[in-house]
Order: structure tokens, then sequence, then C-alpha cells
């Protein structure tokens, strides 16, 4: 999977497993996007301008997924109209996840960021390590722990 400075050219659909998609920022590592059993990841601004990554993906269990290189994947959506709206479909729900992770960065309060990504996916907590949990949801581990039990 991809790696900072690498150019992104896969989709990779998670068939079982979880991974995460995280930048470093001074020595700190952010958690932005998670992939587990059923979902598509990549670095996916490298993916779209073919540009260097600046993101890891990271597999945080033994993981194993399907490779659509970005090729074929070009070649599938232009093949008909109804492949371009999938396309287009895809895309749209991207954009609005993207949205709602905009939007739990801007909620100030911890809690209630933790009950936004507990609504929109609770299967989350059934897949990803609660430290990387944490770090997606900018708090700590320990500020996770507590508000879990309350």
């Amino acid at each position: 999977m991809c790696s900072v400075g690498q150019v992104e050219h896969n989709l990779y659909l998670i068939k079982d497993g979880a991974v995460r998609a995280y930048y470093t920022s001074d020595e700190e590592e952010l958690t932005i996007r998670f992939g587990y059993t059923d979902s598509i990841i990549n670095s996916i601004k490298s993916f779209i301008d073919q540009r260097p990554s600046d993101l890891y993906i990271q597999a945080l269990r033994k993981t194993e997924a399907l490779v659509l290189p970005r090729s074929k994947y070009m070649e599938f959506i232009k093949s008909s109209p109804e492949m371009l709206n999938m396309h287009a479909e895809i895309m749209q729900q991207l954009v609005l996840s993207m949205l709602e992770r905009e939007m739990d960065l801007l909620t100030t309060s911890p809690q209630e960021r933790y009950k936004r990504v507990l609504q929109r996916s609770p299967q989350l907590f059934q897949h990803i390590p609660l430290k990387y949990i944490a770090s997606y949801l900018r708090m700590t581990p320990e500020t996770l722990s507590r508000l879990r039990k309350s």
C-alpha cells in the first residue's frame, strides 16, 4: 500500500482486516481515515492527481485486499454511462464523508466528536484499536476511554 512520496496507482478493497491512512506532523501521527472489511481505501489525492502522496497507509492487523490498478479503474468507469454514474455516486459519498470528518474536527467538544463518530460508524469500534480512533478524533486514548465509560 502507499507511503509518503509514492504515487498512488491503486484502489484497495479490504476483504478482511483493517488499515488506517495517516500523516505525520512534527513527529505526531494523525489518523485521517480507516478501511476495514468491505471498504475501499487509498491515498485519494495522489490517486486523482498522480503526484506523490503525503499519506501512509498502514495495516493495523492481518489484512487481505483486492488491488485495482488506476488504469483498470479508469477503463471500467468509462466503459458505460452506468459505470460513470456509479463512479459519480462513489465520489459523492467520499465528499460527504470528508465533510462529516471536517465537521468532527470543527466540533470543539471531545464528547461531541465521539458521539458523532459512534452514530456514523459504530462498527469502527469493532475493527480499529482505540489508540487509532483516539488519533482520528484528535484526543488522547485516555480521554476516549473516559468517554466510552460515561
